[in-house]
């Protein structure tokens, strides 16, 4: 009997140490609170290179979350169509989040276009080469009746740019070890065509284009790119 309530005894402070620890350990500071606000409406430009905003009515720009979900995990979201001297356009969409924990993370295009009816044909990782350092990004080829969609993307978490789940929660796990808790992006691209390689190549030049007319703060937040910080 008497082994049994030690037993008892032990299990109890072994849960209770747990859930002291647990609540002692949970990051509560919001790196998003330091500095200037992201503002996304202001931060990223309307006009720029050789592009610039336009309506674009039929074309839609993919996003098959509700209302309510969308207010949830983001804090601002950004939709826009650029065209260029060409009359080649960039449907660009960028959602953000002041909380990139667990519980409000970043959907991705890897789920959000199946979710909207479209066929993923392809995906692969690969890098954007900016004369301030290199992105890396996912690449999808979608398609949705005759809509073939290829988008280029990336997340970041805080000022890095993570690719997928496990480098996304160790990016989390290092604010987590010092109390803070991340903000998160994610920037995506995307060119209604059936030449996928055509659609990259034309997001590749836009997304050069872009980071190179940020300033280096907003650089360093949107695409994780330290270089000419200084």
């Amino acid at each position: 009997m008497n082994k049994l309530i030690i037993q008892v005894v032990i299990v109890f402070i072994a849960m209770v140490s747990a859930s002291i620890a647990s609540t002692i350990l949970r990051p509560t500071h919001k790196i998003a609170k330091d500095g200037n606000p992201v503002v996304l409406e202001t931060l990223i430009p309307k006009q720029f290179a050789d592009w610039h905003e336009i309506e674009l009515g039929g074309a839609n720009i993919v996003n098959p979350q509700q209302k309510e979900e969308i207010e949830r995990i983001y804090s601002q979201t950004l939709s826009r169509t650029y065209m260029n001297d060409k009359g080649e356009y960039v449907m660009l969409s960028i959602a953000y989040g002041e909380d990139q924990s667990d519980a409000n993370q970043l959907h991705l295009p890897d789920v959000c276009y199946p979710a909207q009816g479209f066929q993923v044909k392809s995906s692969s990782k690969d890098a954007i080469a900016t004369e301030f350092g290199s992105i890396p990004v996912k690449r999808l080829f979608t398609v949705l009746g005759t809509r073939s969609e290829p988008l280029t993307y990336w997340t970041t978490v805080g000022d890095k740019v993570a690719i997928g789940g496990k480098a996304v929660k160790l990016e989390q796990l290092k604010y987590g070890f010092d109390g803070k808790i991340p903000d998160g992006m994610i920037f995506r691209v995307s060119t209604i065509t059936p030449d996928q390689q055509y659609g990259f190549d034309v997001q590749q030049r836009f997304i050069q284009d872009i980071v190179a007319a940020l300033n280096p703060q907003d650089r360093r937040k949107v695409a994780g790119l330290h270089a000419g910080t200084e």
